[in-house]
């Protein structure tokens, strides 16, 4: 078996601040950064799909951590087609998106000179390289909106990103549920490995239009396992309400032998809690790492 790396996909909530996870001392940033890598071996960054990430920023993380530590990073909203707020776009690519918003704050990749898609990917990747040359940085996280069914066209998008970001890695997580239909799981599961691009498996919500079922498998060297927990607010457009949940031991205690049968195909396996309201990420991660360790 592989080794199996457990975090969560924040570290700077503001509910999980306020919870009191942390200890009084880890009172600025990077206390709590510092504090937080001593109980993780691995963070996923989701404030990257919201706006393009400064290097200074992934130079002050790759100094807050220790050797061996991990950053899974969600890639930037444009590079997935998820609507893009025009003032999330560096001040000098604006006006040229703009031109193709029609008037709207927000702009689809499809509506963006493909030069300026281009120039936020390099600044994307060029942002990540402190993590990279530290060697802590893990995948780039490729997740794709309801609105991307399978076909051919996705699947040349998908493969041609994964070239874009060569030689760092990418993974690739649905929200479209005619991806992994059993009619369709050997075919996606099958493509994703052909390119050697990691398959994210998801625990999430179910009957929703951007379910995708709980299916464990490694398409790669890398498998990754993200925990959305089960609230039924899931269409909610609060984020607290959408991840507000807290698994229970049961649960967790379900969980870990499948972790560990799909990190049996892996070189390595990373396991993130998204239920990142208060500390419930946390708590559910400890409690699985601890799970694990039992056997």
């Amino acid at each position: 078996m592989g080794s199996i790396l457990v975090g969560t996909a924040s570290w700077t909530d503001k509910t999980l601040i306020a919870s009191g996870w942390y200890p009084p001392e880890a009172d600025t940033p990077e206390k709590r950064l510092r504090f937080y890598a001593r109980q993780f071996p691995l963070v996923e960054v989701d404030a990257t799909y919201y706006a393009l990430p400064a290097e200074q920023t992934a130079t002050s993380w790759a100094e807050r951590t220790p050797a061996g530590f991990t950053f899974n990073v969600k890639a930037f909203s444009l590079f997935t087609q998820h609507p893009t707020p025009l003032k999330a776009l560096p001040a000098d690519l604006r006006e040229a998106a703009a031109a193709g918003a029609g008037g709207k704050e927000r702009v689809y990749l499809k509506d963006v000179d493909p030069a300026v898609a281009d120039q936020a990917w390099d600044r994307f990747l060029a942002a990540l390289e402190p993590l990279r040359r530290a060697g802590k940085l893990g995948a780039i996280l490729l997740q794709f909106p309801p609105w991307f069914p399978i076909g051919r066209a996705r699947k040349d998008y998908i493969v041609a990103c994964a070239q874009r970001a060569a030689p760092r890695r990418v993974c690739i997580e649905f929200r479209n549920k005619t991806w992994m239909t059993p009619e369709n799981q050997e075919e996606t599961l099958g493509f994703l490995a052909s390119h050697q691009l990691p398959y994210v498996c998801v625990d999430m919500p179910q009957g929703y239009p951007s379910s995708i079922p709980p299916v464990l498998a490694a398409t790669s060297d890398l498998a990754l396992v993200r925990m959305h927990g089960h609230s039924d607010k899931w269409d909610s457009k609060d984020i607290y309400e959408r991840f507000g949940y807290r698994y229970s031991d049961g649960e967790i205690s379900e969980w870990a032998p499948k972790i560990q049968d799909l990190a049996a195909g892996a070189s390595i396996t990373h396991v993130l809690f998204n239920n990142c309201y208060r500390n419930y990420a946390q708590v559910n991660a400890q409690a699985l790492e601890e799970r694990l360790r039992a056997g």
